[in-house]
């Protein structure tokens, strides 16, 4: 049986921890992992083979860290040490067999052991979060790939992932450059959602859509912890879940890390996971050999691992929303298309990108689940700027985006760098058509749109625009396109000209829902062209497509008829349990022109609370005309940026959001410093901050993050970096008067790095006050090594900042 297939029909044992076992073996401070392959090549062999013997199934290489940019000045490339690595964890199976020649001998009754090449996080942020772009990304996964399929590795494992934009890069280099079985986990806070955002649901959209082997959870907590994840997992997808969970949660004992669930009870809460259906299993910071043994008692106990239905289910997704067509009418907005819209045909000529941003945000608010973006002008290149638009209104926004163009080329790059999984608008009934778009779409798992036209043109009749539809499901599935990912645009015909042909629209959507079985779309407002009261025409047209089985219309959701007749709809049909959604947004209101104008005439509130950069300065000018530079901002940003801050810490928006916020707020910043150095004014600084990430800890991606708020709450930061040594922590305070400390540690390693930068800052000045926070640590560990405060957050730390410098000033 192939490995993709015990994957996909068996109960498999990964092994446990490797970094938490070498820092037991001695791993010094500061020292990569990954050169143990070479150093300490007989201890890595050694914990390969215990989990071996304690059942693994699949044990992961010691390449958690090996890309280019953390092996950057290591003496090694990133093909050598994974050649070593791969070389290492194969030489371990083979005394393995060695010594059980006959598996009567040992428990395991497998004759298989395979090879995981363990791909981790790159360790910086993508774009629009970070700097590192979606091509570099890939490219530095790619060449972990290739030299792990040269090294003769069995299948990959993306693990620790925390951007869902990053694991795709990471999945793409796998697929494309090899077709090994992919395995891929993301790790989550404790509020269900990654880092940067993602939910549970919006992973297994994406990872379901581009057909990874397995996927589930590791690191974050402990295994009780995350059983509502699974839960919700399993519920959403078919596909094997993998669950490797810490050994609990960590706390600090004699200035050792140890873990507060034992083997013996990570079994018993394994045994519950794997009865609800996981299938994969192992162990992840905190595991050893015992905890892994533990588990092969677990599966060689559980029923027959029984394959899961396939749940047939329509969903698109951005990072962080899924949104599901089932009985519900979903909204697809389509203001963002320059067709008969001239103000948006010179916003894109010109590249004014805050207008576009405005007109998705105003679409967002008046109800658009989904949002079309057009940019098809013949001067642009579609190709280019496509995916930049994506980019730019994903960084504020997160519904899903339905790529609209008639470019191959457009829709081919925006479908790959697109975080999470798009709807294409569209393909035809045409063979040239279907041969450019279909695999495009089965690439990168999308939901395409199929519009009934071939060659002929659009039939008259319903029948003919139904047998084009069919084609294209057909074409689809003979592709390996799931069904539910095909959905069919029926075509609204103009009444004005063709007005028999407008009832054929609605059997033909009638054809295709009962017949095929697939969801519909529809743009509505074509019916209309040509007649008086064309709102009149659109409204009835709307309500008789919905009942005829239509499932999002394409239309101007500031259009408030149209979206009353929905609500309406969906009371008669008893969408609206109650009438309760009609009664809230129709009971004593009137009609009113606003909400558009509302997002068009943004003050400077709206425009930070909608990341909209480049308002800011236009905003903060206006504002300058009736206040002074302080009561700007004692009156609105700092106000703004708390209210921001509570929407990120209460789950209602994200770390991309929370970024652009925070950027726009600087150029307002920058516009008011400006001012008073005009007028000789006082300085905007509420005081001095230092930051670093601790010495022989290379990730700084928590502390850019925290720099960007602290500098927008007023604080000057004197940013060293990472991978500080104690002693330039402590010249920074001296040199620029410093008594508030930022540190940042994101590896278990480095938390002893970040105790003697604190012995070293509290030995000089008892005065000075040190701030701590990163992914390892938690209140216990902060008090541990003496720190003054533990700061869960970017936001927390401004928080505390400003209750520190209050208090002094």
């Amino acid at each position: 049986m192939s490995l993709k297939s015990k994957i996909e029909n068996e109960y498999l044992i990964f092994d446990g921890a490797m970094g938490t076992y070498l820092q037991k073996s001695g791993l010094k401070l500061g020292e990569l992992p990954e050169l143990l392959n070479f150093t300490k090549a007989e201890l890595i062999e050694d914990i390969h083979l215990k989990y071996l013997e304690a059942g693994s199934d699949i044990i992961t290489t010691n390449t958690l860290g090996a890309n280019r940019t953390k092996l950057n000045g290591s003496g090694k490339t990133v093909e050598e040490v994974i050649h070593q690595s791969v070389s290492l964890a194969h030489k371990a199976i083979d005394t393995f067999h060695s010594k059980h020649h006959s598996y009567g001998e040992s428990r395991h009754s497998k004759n298989h052991k395979y090879v995981a090449l363990d791909l981790g996080p790159i360790g910086q942020l993508l774009e629009p979060m970070g700097t590192l772009s979606f091509d570099e990304a890939y490219d530095i996964y790619k060449e972990q790939v290739i030299a792990g399929v040269n090294a003769g590795c069995d299948l990959f494992l993306l693990e620790t992932q925390t951007d869902l934009l990053e694991l795709k890069c990471g999945v793409l280099a796998c697929k494309e450059n090899s077709d090994l079985p992919i395995i891929a986990t993301m790790s989550f806070e404790p509020s269900g959602r990654t880092f940067t955002g993602t939910d549970v649901e919006a992973m297994v959209t994406l990872l379901e859509a581009l057909e990874v082997d397995a996927f589930g959870f590791n690191c974050s907590f402990g295994p009780k912890e995350m059983l509502p994840l699974i839960r919700q997992a399993l519920s959403l997808t078919h596909k094997p879940i993998v669950v490797q969970p810490n050994a609990g949660l960590p706390k600090r004992i004699d200035n050792i890390t140890v873990y507060d669930t034992n083997a013996n009870v990570f079994a018993s809460v394994m045994k519950e996971i794997v009865d609800k259906g996981v299938t994969i299993i192992g162990g992840c910071c905190g595991t050893d050999e015992s905890y892994i043994a533990n588990l092969t008692e677990v599966v060689a106990h559980a029923a027959p691992a029984l394959k899961r239905a396939h749940k047939a289910i329509t969903r698109v997704s951005s990072f962080a929303k899924t949104v599901t067509l089932a009985d519900q009418p979903i909204i697809i907005g389509e203001r963002l298309n320059p067709t008969g819209k001239k103000r948006l045909k010179e916003a894109l000529r010109n590249g004014e990108t805050d207008y576009i941003l405005r007109e998705a945000i105003s679409q967002v608010e008046q109800g658009a689940s989904i949002l079309d973006l057009n940019i098809g002008l013949p001067e642009l290149d579609e190709a280019k700027l496509m995916p930049e638009f994506i980019k730019e209104i994903q960084s504020i926004l997160d519904v899903p985006i339905q790529i609209d163009s008639s470019s191959v080329h457009c829709i081919e790059a925006s479908a790959r760098r697109y975080n999470g999984k798009p709807l294409i608008n569209s393909v035809s009934g045409k063979e040239e058509s279907l041969k450019a778009i279909l695999p495009i779409v089965k690439r990168y798992g999308a939901c395409i749109l199929g519009l009934t036209l071939d060659d002929d043109g659009i039939p008259s009749k319903a029948e003919e625009r139904f047998a084009i539809a069919e084609k294209i499901v057909n074409r689809a599935e003979s592709l390996g396109i799931p069904r539910e990912n095909v959905l069919i645009d029926c075509l609204a015909l103009t009444a004005s000209a063709q007005q028999e042909d407008v009832i054929e629209t609605l059997k033909a959507i009638q054809l295709v829902k009962t017949k095929l079985g697939v969801k519909t779309v529809l743009g509505v407002s074509n019916v209309s062209f040509g007649l008086p009261k064309r709102a009149l025409i659109n409204k009835t047209f709307l309500t008789m497509a919905l009942y005829s089985g239509l499932d999002a219309p394409i239309l101007n959701p500031g259009n408030e008829e149209m979206m009353a007749a929905i609500d309406a709809y969906n009371v008669l049909v008893n969408n609206d349990v109650r009438s309760e959604r009609y009664i809230a947004r129709h009971s004593n209101s009137e009609p009113s022109s606003e909400s558009k104008a509302k997002v068009t005439q943004m003050d400077l509130k709206q425009v930070i609370l909608n990341g909209l950069k480049d308002l800011a300065v236009s905003n903060t000018e206006l504002l300058l005309e009736t206040l002074k530079p302080m009561e700007i901002v004692d009156q609105i940003i700092i106000p703004t940026l708390n209210e921001v801050g509570q929407s990120f810490e209460s789950g209602k928006t994200f770390l991309p959001q929370l970024i652009q916020s925070a950027e726009t707020v600087q150029k307002a910043f920058e516009r008011l410093k400006l001012e008073l150095r005009n007028e000789g004014g006082p300085s905007l600084s509420k005081g001095k901050i230092v930051l670093a990430t601790v010495q022989h800890d290379v990730h700084d991606i928590g502390k850019n993050i925290v720099k960007v708020i602290l500098q927008n709450y007023g604080y000057d930061v004197v940013d060293l970096g990472k991978d500080v040594p104690p002693e330039r922590v402590l010249k920074a305070c001296i040199d620029h008067n410093v008594k508030f400390v930022g540190l940042s540690a994101l590896m278990t390693s480095t938390v002893e790095s970040m105790a003697k930068t604190i012995q070293v800052l509290k030995g000089h000045d008892r005065e000075i006050i040190v701030c701590v926070g990163g992914a390892v640590l938690n209140p216990e560990y902060a008090k541990m090594i003496h720190a003054d405060f533990y700061a869960k957050d970017a936001r927390e730390t401004a928080l505390i900042a400003n209750a520190f410098f209050d208090k002094k000033g």
